[in-house]
């Protein structure tokens, strides 16, 4: 279905927060092109700029040299939920943002206050330019980067849930590692003083620990027609 062939009667921002293995991604593209709205992958963003620090030879252990180069790469997303992409300076980076290397220096990068606002700054002018709405996903887009979203949810899994979809998407990992830098993860993301990853006070938290994709899809779209229809 092509962004737009649904016409929704009333342009919708939705915010979609949690840790990694929550099937974020799955659910946030689904669920976008289900309704007709935008999509927008903000982890790639900070995978995007993490790559073109690693590319580019800056000392990730130096946050001042980050924050120095933060607004020099031009990071565009594309917000079709059937085929998003990424570019970097217009190169398509949506395969190298995804290596080990990128994967293990994000969450450093990200912690910098310079990039998030870079990105956030990025992320807002692309929410408000969505004609129909858009689904947007991360770990502070209820937060932080879109407070005044119509929909926010937070999804959540057992770490042991989230380890055996993440091993199941990296092929040949061993499910107990992957569990330890899921732990690890969260622990940088939700502690980091700017912008952590946390739960906003209004967001709708779904349990995906037990749920299959479809079902998880099929709650999101219900809580989003309920929203379009003022419940």
């Amino acid at each position: 279905m092509e962004n737009g062939a649904v016409r929704t009667a009333q342009p919708v921002i939705v915010a979609i927060d949690g840790p990694s293995g929550t099937g974020k991604s799955s659910t946030s593209k689904a669920v976008a092109a289900q309704l007709g709205l935008s999509y927008l992958d903000t982890g790639a963003q900070y995978r995007a700029i993490t790559w073109w620090m690693v590319t580019n030879g800056i000392d990730i252990d130096d946050l001042s040299a980050i924050a120095a180069v933060a607004g020099k790469p031009d990071i565009v997303s594309g917000t079709d939920p059937a085929g998003p992409t990424i570019t970097v300076d217009g190169v398509d980076v949506a395969g190298p943002i995804r290596t080990q290397e990128v994967t293990s220096k994000v969450s450093a990068v990200s912690a910098v206050p310079e990039v998030r606002a870079r990105i956030t700054e990025l992320q807002r002018s692309i929410a408000s330019a969505a004609e129909n709405g858009i689904v947007v996903e991360g770990r502070d887009i209820g937060t932080t980067v879109l407070p005044d979203a119509d929909l926010k949810i937070f999804l959540t899994a057992s770490p042991e849930a989230r380890a055996a979809r993440r091993s199941g998407e990296l092929k040949g990992v061993d499910i107990h590692t992957t569990r330890e830098a899921l732990i690890k993860r969260d622990a940088a993301d939700s502690s980091r003083k700017t912008s952590p990853l946390a739960k906003a006070d209004d967001a709708v938290e779904v349990d995906t620990t037990d749920l299959t994709l479809p079902q998880v899809i099929e709650c999101v779209v219900t809580l989003v027609e309920e929203k379009r229809a003022g419940k």
